[in-house]
């Protein structure tokens, strides 16, 4: 009877066979929760093979914790949010470029963009540095003409894109360059790094649209910090000028001074009184 009531409460278990024909008792019961997760015995489904249905053998599954240095966070590790706006005429591939760059994506079925969108980009740019890249695509239609300088706000950086085989793009970048200028700058005054892109480069290119020397001079004249020619199609010169704008934003970048503590006593550094204190310590005098 004593045995009876023993099974009775027991878990269940599985009987089975070794070679040597000598039973086997395997237990069932469900193990505790521990720091690399909960032990499971539920079996898996079964599967058809042929005409026939077999049942999977009944196993247990233990999740692996991941290594304890991703789950530790290290306090030397920055985070930079950086806004960056990507400027020019309608038609040029702005949104191409964004959707190459972050998506590593490209498709010729890109519809006009209406006001602004927008599209984030996570970069370890060191080991001890990630920047959150947020590209703003602006519309490049006159209606949205009125609300750049909303759109423009706290950039850090930008982007004008022009289409080399378009000539009349190009002629519209110092338009653009100079509303980017009048509208948003650097906490010291000084207008944010901008790159050219003259996208679209797997196409003939215009003519009258200036290369070598005449770009230098181009380039100089109107303040910006490099060019690029670019293909999204093809994935040309797309990375190398996102990563060299982020170069000239942390070139550029005003360190932020450390917070001061006014209620603090700094005793590295002398007092006003000192010097007076010291004075009439020497002469025997009180300095009260």
């Amino acid at each position: 009877m004593m045995e009876e009531s023993e099974t009775l409460e027991s878990p269940p278990t599985i009987r089975t066979t070794t070679e040597s024909k000598k039973p086997i008792t395997i237990s069932l019961v469900d193990k505790p929760p521990d720091r690399t997760g909960v032990f499971t015995t539920d079996p898996l489904p079964s599967t058809s093979r042929g005409a026939g249905t077999h049942t999977l053998p009944h196993t247990a599954h233990i999740p692996v914790s991941p290594p304890q240095s991703l789950l530790r966070s290290d306090p030397k590790r920055r985070e930079k949010l950086y806004k960056v706006l990507v400027i020019g005429d309608i038609g040029v591939g702005k949104t191409s470029c964004v959707k190459r760059y972050v998506h590593r994506f490209f498709s010729q079925q890109y519809r006009a963009t209406i006001g602004v969108d927008f599209a984030l980009k996570i970069i370890n740019w060191d080991q001890n540095t990630v920047i959150r890249l947020q590209l703003w695509d602006i519309a490049g239609q006159e209606r949205f003409g009125h609300m750049t300088r909303v759109y423009y706000k706290d950039a850090i950086g930008a982007l004008i894109v022009f289409d080399i085989n378009r000539m009349a793009t190009f002629e519209a970048v110092t338009k653009w360059k100079k509303d980017l200028d009048q509208k948003v700058e650097l906490p010291d005054g000084k207008p944010v790094p901008c790159v050219l892109l003259g996208n679209k480069c797997d196409q003939t290119r215009d003519e009258q649209v200036p290369e070598g020397p005449r770009m230098d001079q181009f380039l100089r004249e109107n303040g910006f910090c490099g060019y690029f020619e670019t293909s999204a199609k093809d994935n040309i010169g797309i990375d190398e000028s996102a990563r060299y704008l982020l170069s000239k934003i942390i070139e550029n970048e005003v360190p932020v001074p450390a917070e001061v503590d006014k209620d603090r006593l700094r005793l590295d550094r002398p007092s006003p009184n000192s010097n007076a204190m010291h004075t009439h310590q020497q002469s025997g005098t009180c300095g009260c």
